[in-house]
């Protein structure tokens, strides 16, 4: 894939969670650039719901970041839900399509983001995968770097997986700035080192968020507490390596007021004016 003359989006991006949608329409926040959306939580909603939904999308540009198709498990690839997504991402005009880089069930789900062996022979089966659901959504998808806990028959470094993927599936990739950390401080890695092992022509946006402290080697992935400074400072780094790549804010609990969501926006957009020099 070359370099993405353009991104799907631009600026700054917030996570639209139904608890937010009434305040939000209140008072719109019109600096906000773009917004995401789970799929799942939205295909086929229809009545009031379906009308607040039609609100926004009407007045933001939109992507959407799956949460369950599994791209690295051994159940077949969920066709019929890609058919239904094609159809809910034509209807509301949706810039790009992005997936966890992980798998969430077998038989049934596990509602979890489970770790994908880094192996060659899991490159080869989850690419594959992307390469069909981008056929299927008749659009290029990317794919998102999941935070682990553990890696299981480990034979190659996560970055070198996720490299591997990247090329082998020709997709684009979602850059989770807050993963970068929360794996770093549980696998004893350097973020910026993992940093300049991607292809930074591959991304094609970025998230943001919050994660909770269980112990000083121990991050858990969260989204639902404010944005870590350690964090800001690697979004700061990764603007500084790769330039200014349109910036997401996840929060998808513990959701405060948007007031203070807007100052974790507003520190998003102060960074990316100073990378760009206005």
């Amino acid at each position: 894939m070359n370099k993405l003359q353009e991104y799907p989006v631009e600026g700054v991006g917030l996570g639209l969670r139904r608890s937010m949608m009434d305040e939000l329409m209140a008072d719109p926040p019109w600096n906000l650039d773009f917004m995401e959306v789970a799929p799942e939580n939205w295909i086929g909603v229809g009545g009031a719901l379906g009308r607040k939904f039609c609100w926004f999308t009407d007045r933001f540009p939109f992507v959407v970041h799956g949460l369950s198709l599994s791209l690295g498990g051994p159940a077949p690839l969920d066709e019929y839900f890609l058919e239904r997504a094609r159809g809910f991402l034509d209807a509301h005009g949706v810039r790009f399509y992005t997936e966890h880089l992980s798998y969430t069930g077998d038989e049934g789900h596990l509602y979890d983001l489970m770790p994908i062996p880094f192996t060659e022979e899991a490159v080869r089966h989850v690419a594959g995968r992307i390469r069909r659901a981008a056929e299927i959504l008749e659009r290029p998808i990317a794919v998102e770097n999941v935070s682990y806990y553990a890696a299981p028959g480990q034979e190659m470094a996560e970055a070198d997986f996720l490299r591997a993927v990247l090329e082998e599936a020709d997709c684009g990739l979602l850059l989770d700035v807050n993963n970068v950390y929360v794996n770093a401080i549980n696998h004893g890695y350097d973020p910026e080192e993992f940093l300049a092992a991607l292809p930074g022509e591959r991304v094609v946006y970025l998230h943001v968020a919050g994660h909770y402290v269980e112990a000083e080697d121990l991050r858990v992935d969260t989204h639902g507490a404010d944005v870590a400074d350690p964090v800001w400072g690697l979004l700061d780094r990764t603007y500084a390596r790769f330039g200014v790549i349109p910036t997401l804010l996840e929060r998808d609990f513990n959701i405060p007021p948007m007031a203070q969501l807007q100052r974790e926006l507003d520190i998003i957009r102060g960074l990316q004016k100073r990378h760009a020099g206005g």
